[in-house]
């Protein structure tokens, strides 16, 4: 089976996003796809490069870009919802005349329209938060 996921909450503040990983990690290991996870409204927040947990707990950024290094899973970031909280990818950092950008490694951003395509491309589209 194939599956998109959509994740709309934030990380560190709501289980959303720790739930998200793990569903993916558990769909991934009984061969499943999950070609796509859409990070939507405070779920962008997942994708700053410059967040610093502390050492002794997880680095759920880092989680997400290993889990999609590993599997190829493409990391989608909404563009209007990244905009409203700061991050950007170089692209958008240059056209907003910015003069650094946030976005980690394995994530991109875009439009709603991939969260479009996502749903239509797999067999079921699972949310995790509001």
């Amino acid at each position: 089976m194939k599956f998109g996921v959509v994740v709309s909450e934030g990380p560190y503040t709501h289980q959303a996003v720790d739930s998200a990983y793990l569903f993916v990690k558990a769909a991934l290991d009984a061969g499943h796809e999950v070609p796509r996870v859409f990070f939507y409204h405070d779920g962008v927040n997942v994708s700053t490069r410059l967040s610093i947990p502390p050492q002794d707990e997880r680095n759920i950024q880092q989680n997400w870009t290993a889990l999609a290094k590993g599997h190829g899973i493409d990391l989608v970031v909404c563009i209007a919802a990244a905009q409203r909280r700061g991050l950007l990818d170089e692209n958008e950092a240059t056209r907003q005349g910015k003069d650094a950008n946030n976005i980690a490694e394995g994530f991109r951003i875009s439009g709603l329209g991939q969260l479009i395509e996502m749903g239509i491309q797999t067999d079921r589209l699972v949310t995790f938060g509001d």
